[in-house]
């Protein structure tokens, strides 16, 4: 084994307080029996400091780490505008979503459409996420956590998937979300320390002892390919980040598919205390997320001087972890680790959530609080068990999981965010509209990519989209009879309130002024 006893013990001693800590917040609840809004939205206590960290450390897990970290290995810095962008997309989410949102007072994001549209559009959608997250989500942050197990400890891959499943199950299934959040605040301080430790580490060890800062001097001199931010068609990985289009399109709708309508993502903000706690919570998340790159796309690039040869790209981040010394070895394993079984926490949480409150609850109706908490912890337990059965089919053959996963996603995302955008700031929009951009987005990328094969993914979801924003309004215009009362009501905007604080505004303007600069010194 790679670790040693101190390394070890640095782990356990982790393990121990994070569970320690989630048995004391989900035993210092209020005395009454815990109810559905206790168990999925943390009795919408949530403060700022809590949502921001939580959003970090659910989105940040082995498919960002590692899976990053092998395309920074591949492609560079220019992966980077996953991240970057993404902060853009956060401050856009808290401006003008969380305010319709909070104010129709949802669980799920599928409530939402069911308000909005019928029952018909819920189901749909309901039933895609759940797909999603089991067999995409899961089984990548569990095939990816395995194989930095693996590499790191030598510990069985199949063993280090099951023990990741147990750990986020031992702290989670019991207080539900408010455990996770506020476990979460541990887990991204972890995180952020033991990745920037990784990436201080490894840049000196690129400048043999001289220091980080000529570490990074070395890499964009000898790999000024590799700092590329907007990548020119004549690039060989052009396909993969397609030039100017990362800025102004399919990024934008892969960013604010993923920020502003994913339920395990935008679950933290709904369980918020009021609308100003959520957009405060979100503005943190944005410039947490501007640090992102620094401790997971950088280390990749460094093991390209110090791993040249590596046989996946995947494989970088626990390679370089192979060489950190020992007891900093334990504490960014444990880094590493916190953010795994956060992310599985909380996607096990959002698929309980979708399940029992869009699903189950009406097939079982007038059940008691009690038992509806009961169905959530036990299918937060199946679907972790069918994404460790399917995440070797699924995942063992590709070499960057990370670019698997957005192509994937690519097919239906652009359907999900016309179905929102519309829905919200569209009266005519009703629910024939809906089902047919869900289901002209999977049919139009599928048909796009077997006809234009060249055309890049990101391309291809941005003129899905643009594709699916017209089919949804002709088909919403030549049913509109069917545009019931009821549907024009809940789009109303009349009562919701986009005005933000004026310290958000700050906050706002300084993240698009940082995302100028590094776009101009890298592009």
């Amino acid at each position: 084994m790679n670790l040693s006893t101190i390394d070890i013990s640095i782990f356990v001693i982790y393990a121990i307080a994070l569970l320690g800590l989630a048995l004391y917040i989900s035993r210092n609840e209020n005395k009454h029996e815990r109810n559905t809004e206790d168990y999925f939205l943390a009795g919408k206590s949530l403060p700022w400091w809590a949502i921001g960290a939580s959003l970090i450390a659910s989105n940040i897990s082995a498919e960002q780490i590692i899976g990053m970290s092998g395309s920074g290995y591949v492609l560079g810095l220019a992966i980077a505008s996953y991240e970057w962008m993404a902060a853009i997309t956060l401050i856009i989410v808290g401006k003008y979503f969380l305010p319709i949102f909070l104010k129709n007072n949802i669980y799920t994001m599928p409530q939402y459409l069911e308000q909005r549209f019928d029952s018909r559009v819920k189901t749909i959608m309901a039933v895609f996420w759940l797909a999603v997250y089991v067999f995409v989500n899961l089984t990548a942050v569990l095939w990816l956590g395995g194989l930095a197990i693996n590499t790191i400890s030598g510990v069985d891959l199949a063993t280090g998937m099951i023990f990741l499943g147990l750990f986020s199950l031992a702290y989670s299934s019991y207080g539900g979300l408010k455990a996770v959040a506020y476990t979460d605040i541990i887990q991204v301080v972890l995180l952020i320390f033991g990745g920037l430790m990784l990436t201080y580490i490894s840049l000196d060890l690129v400048s043999e002892g001289n220091g980080m800062f000529a570490g990074f001097g070395i890499l964009t001199e000898n790999l000024p390919g590799r700092f590329d931010m907007i990548f020119s068609s004549d690039n060989p990985h052009y396909a993969d980040l397609p030039g100017i289009s990362v800025l102004v399109g399919g990024m934008w709708v892969m960013n604010i598919s993923y920020w502003g309508f994913n339920q395990y993502i935008i679950q933290r903000a709904l369980a918020a205390k009021d609308l100003k706690e959520a957009q405060k919570g979100i503005a943190f998340a944005a410039y947490l997320k501007i640090l992102v790159p620094f401790f997971v796309v950088l280390p990749g690039i460094a093991a390209v001087v110090l791993f040249p040869d590596l046989n996946r790209a995947d494989e970088a981040y626990p390679s370089l972890m192979t060489l950190m010394p020992v007891g900093l070895k334990g504490l960014v394993f444990a880094a590493l680790i916190a953010a795994i079984v956060s992310s599985l926490a909380s996607m096990c949480n959002s698929v309980s959530t979708i399940f029992t409150m869009d699903i189950y609850s009406h097939i079982k109706k007038n059940r008691s609080q009690t038992h509806y908490v009961k169905v959530g912890r036990i299918v937060s337990v199946l679907a972790l068990i069918i994404a460790m059965i399917s995440a070797k089919p699924l995942l063992g053959n590709f070499d960057q999981a990370f670019q698997y996963i957005q192509e994937f996603t690519g097919f239906f995302t652009p359907g999900i965010v016309v179905i929102f955008l519309l829905g919200m700031f569209w009266k005519q929009m009703n629910s024939v509209g809906a089902i047919s951009a869900a289901l002209s987005s999977a049919a139009l990328s599928f048909l796009f990519r077997a006809a234009f094969p060249e055309l890049p993914f990101m391309d291809r979801v941005g003129v899905v989209f643009l594709c699916c924003v017209a089919i949804a309004v002709a088909c919403s215009l030549v049913t509109k009879t069917q545009n019931s009362e009821h549907e024009s009501q809940t789009v109303s905007l009349g009562d919701v309130n986009f005005e933000t604080t004026v310290s958000y505004n700050i906050l706002a303007a300084g993240i698009i002024a940082i995302l100028t600069a590094f776009y101009s010194a890298w592009g």
